[in-house]
C-alpha cells in the first residue's frame, strides 16, 4: 500500500509545475541554506522547509542572496531566472516531503494496531495510502501533510503514556513540537495534548486513595508541563538550526496588530520571529479573501466550508468507514478509553481552522483523513480470527468492500490527485463547479497545458488567464491576457485556470460566456474557443 502511495506521490511530484505556495517555501530553504538567516515567509516556522531543505541541499541550485524583492518574486527568480531547471530542483524539493508522508503511514498502522490488532492496522493504513488528499498534498513542497502527521504522532505517542509516561511524554512534546516548528495552525493542538497528558498518567498510576489521587494529578500535571517544555524547546531549536543568533530581518513588513491578538502573541514564550509570524498571520485574516462553494462565490468565509468540502473530496467509502469508526471507538467498550485520544485533537483543530478566513481547501483539515483512518482501521478489529470490536459476522466484509471502494475511487484518480471529488459529486473533472483554489487549481497543470497545446493546438493564438506561481513561457506557452485587450480582439484559443472560471465577473465573464469550451487539462485548466 505504501508502495502504490510512493508511486502516486512521485509521478505527481515529477509531472506537476510548481503550486502557488510552492516557490516561496523552496526559496525560504534555499535562503536557510546557503545564508543561515530568518528573512523569508516569516509566517510559518523554519522546521518544514527545513525538510524541503534537504532535497534542495541535493538539487544545489545558484541562488543569488543579494536578488530585492518579496518572498514570491524570490521564489520567481529562483525557478526561473537563475539558471536553474525547476523540473529538477522542485523534484528534489518535494522528494523529503513524499518520504515523511510514508513515514506518517506507519505512524497510523502503529496506532491503529496497537487499539484494535493487525488487520485493524492495514485497514486504516488503506484508508491513509488512498486518501487523495493525502496523496495530493503529501507529494508537494508543502507543510500541510508534516503538521497534520507531526500532531497525530503526537497524540499516538500520548496514547502509549499511558504504559510508560517517563518515556513517551517528552517524545509526545518532542512530536508536538515539530508540529508547531511546520505551522502555527498547529497550536490549538497544545491545551488538547497537555489535557491527554494527564489523563495518560492518571491512567498509568491507576490510584485508589485520596493521597494517592491527589499525587497521580500532580504528576498528570507535571507530565503536561514537560510536553509543552518540551515541544517550546523544539520550537526554539528550529529557529536556532536556521540561524544560532536568531537574527530576524524581514524582507517585507510586519503587520501591526492591536488589541487582544497583540497581548497573546506577547505572552507567546517563542522566538521574536515565531511571534512576528503570528501577527502576520493575524493581519492576512483580516484581509478580505474570496471563496467559493457548491457555484456560490463570496467574500469571507463559511464555517461548514470544510465539512462540506471534505464531503466533496473524500472517497464515498472512506467517508462510511470515518462515520463507522468514530461511531465504534466511542460504542465499543475496549476501544473507548481510546477516544479522546482519536476524536478529540481533529475536532479541535477542525474548529480552529472553521473559524478562519481563508476558504482554500481541504488542506487545512488534513489531520481529518490521518486520524480517522485510525479511527476506521478500528471497524475491523481483528486479533486470532475473532472479532473483537463488532460481532456482526458482516462487518469485516462490509469494511472490506468500503476500503476496495476507497482504493478505487483513488486509483482512478491516478495522477489528478488536487481536483479529485468522490463519486457522488461527479468525479474528478466536476469538482471545479462545486470548490476552487487547491482544491482543484493551484497552478499545477502549466507544464500539462504546454504538451497540450504542442501536440493539439500548434500554431494557434493563445490568450491565457492562469492562477499560479509558475512562468507559462518558460513551459513553452506564449499567451496574452485578454482582459487587457478589447473584448473584440480576442480571437483563437482562451485558456482559463478553473479557478479563474469560478470567479470570473466583468469582462473576462463575458469572455467566458461567448466561448465554446473544446478541451480541459488536468481537469484544472479549460480551453475554449473564441
Amino acid at each position: 500500500m505504501l508502495t502504490q502511495m510512493a508511486v502516486a506521490m512521485v509521478t505527481a511530484a515529477a509531472e506537476q509545475t510548481p503550486t502557488i505556495d510552492e516557490p516561496v517555501y523552496v526559496a525560504t530553504a534555499t535562503d536557510y541554506l546557503h545564508e543561515h538567516r530568518l528573512r523569508y515567509n516569516p509566517e510559518h516556522p523554519p522546521l518544514g522547509k527545513l525538510v524541503i531543505m534537504a532535497g534542495v541541499a541535493i538539487s544545489d541550485p545558484h541562488y543569488d542572496a543579494s536578488f530585492p524583492g518579496s518572498q514570491g518574486q524570490v521564489g520567481r527568480h529562483l525557478l526561473y531566472e537563475s539558471g536553474n531547471d525547476p523540473w529538477r530542483l522542485m523534484l528534489w524539493a518535494r522528494l523529503p516531503v513524499i518520504a515523511l508522508t510514508l513515514l506518517f503511514g506507519l505512524v497510523v498502522l502503529a496506532f491503529a494496531r496497537e487499539l484494535a490488532g493487525t488487520a485493524a492496522g492495514l485497514t486504516a493504513l488503506a484508508l491513509y495510502a488512498f486518501s487523495p488528499d493525502v496523496i495530493a498534498h503529501g507529494s508537494l513542497a508543502t507543510l500541510d501533510v508534516p503538521t497534520a502527521g507531526f500532531v497525530l504522532t503526537s497524540a499516538w505517542l500520548v496514547w502509549r503514556a499511558r504504559r510508560a509516561p517517563r518515556r513517551y511524554l517528552p517524545l509526545a512534546g518532542a512530536a508536538l513540537g515539530a508540529a508547531l516548528a511546520t505551522k502555527m495552525s498547529a497550536l490549538p493542538a497544545i491545551p488538547v495534548l497537555m489535557a491527554l497528558a494527564v489523563v495518560s498518567v492518571w491512567r498509568a498510576r491507576r490510584p485508589e486513595g485520596r493521597a494517592e489521587r491527589r499525587r497521580a494529578l500532580a504528576l498528570g500535571l507535571a507530565g503536561a508541563a514537560v510536553v509543552a517544555f518540551v515541544a517550546v524547546a523544539v520550537v526554539w531549536a528550529t529557529y536556532l538550526a536556521v540561524d544560532p543568533r536568531l537574527r530576524f530581518s524581514p524582507a517585507e513588513p510586519v503587520p501591526v496588530i492591536r488589541g487582544l491578538h497583540e497581548r497573546l502573541v506577547e505572552l507567546m514564550p517563542f522566538p521574536g520571529a515565531f511571534r512576528a509570524g503570528m501577527r502576520a498571520q493575524f493581519g492576512l485574516e483580516n484581509l478580505p479573501w474570496q471563496g467559493y462553494l457548491f457555484g456560490r462565490l463570496y467574500t469571507g468565509s463559511l464555517w461548514y466550508y470544510l465539512p462540506a468540502a471534505l464531503l466533496v473530496k473524500t472517497p464515498l467509502g472512506m467517508l462510511a468507514l470515518w462515520a463507522a469508526g468514530a461511531v465504534v471507538v466511542v460504542a465499543v467498550r475496549r476501544l473507548r478509553p481510546a477516544a479522546p485520544y482519536l476524536l478529540v485533537p481533529p475536532a479541535a483543530l477542525l474548529f480552529a481552522a472553521m473559524t478562519g478566513s481563508r476558504d482554500f481547501g481541504t488542506r487545512y483539515a488534513l489531520f481529518m483523513p490521518m486520524f480517522l483512518a485510525v479511527a476506521g482501521g478500528c471497524v475491523l478489529a481483528v486479533a486470532g480470527g475473532c472479532v473483537l470490536a463488532v460481532r456482526w459476522r458482516w462487518a469485516p466484509l462490509a469494511a472490506g468492500a468500503l476500503v476496495a471502494f476507497a482504493a478505487v475511487s483513488s486509483l482512478r484518480t491516478y495522477p489528478y490527485y488536487l481536483p479529485y471529488s468522490n463519486e457522488a459529486f461527479g468525479g474528478p473533472a466536476k469538482t471545479h463547479l462545486r470548490l476552487h483554489d487547491s482544491n482543484v487549481d493551484w497552478g499545477q497543470d502549466l507544464g500539462r497545458l504546454a504538451d497540450r497545446l504542442e501536440h493539439r493546438y500548434r500554431g494557434e493564438r493563445v490568450w491565457l488567464v492562469y492562477k499560479g506561481s509558475a512562468v507559462p513561457s518558460y513551459y513553452g506557452v506564449h499567451a496574452s491576457d485578454p482582459r487587457k485587450v478589447p473584448e473584440d480582439d480576442v480571437h483563437g484559443l482562451l485558456v482559463v485556470s478553473d479557478s479563474w472560471v469560478a470567479k470570473a465577473r466583468g469582462k473576462l465573464a463575458e469572455l467566458i460566456k461567448t466561448a465554446h469550451p473544446i478541451d480541459e487539462v488536468g481537469h484544472s485548466i479549460t480551453i475554449y474557443r473564441r
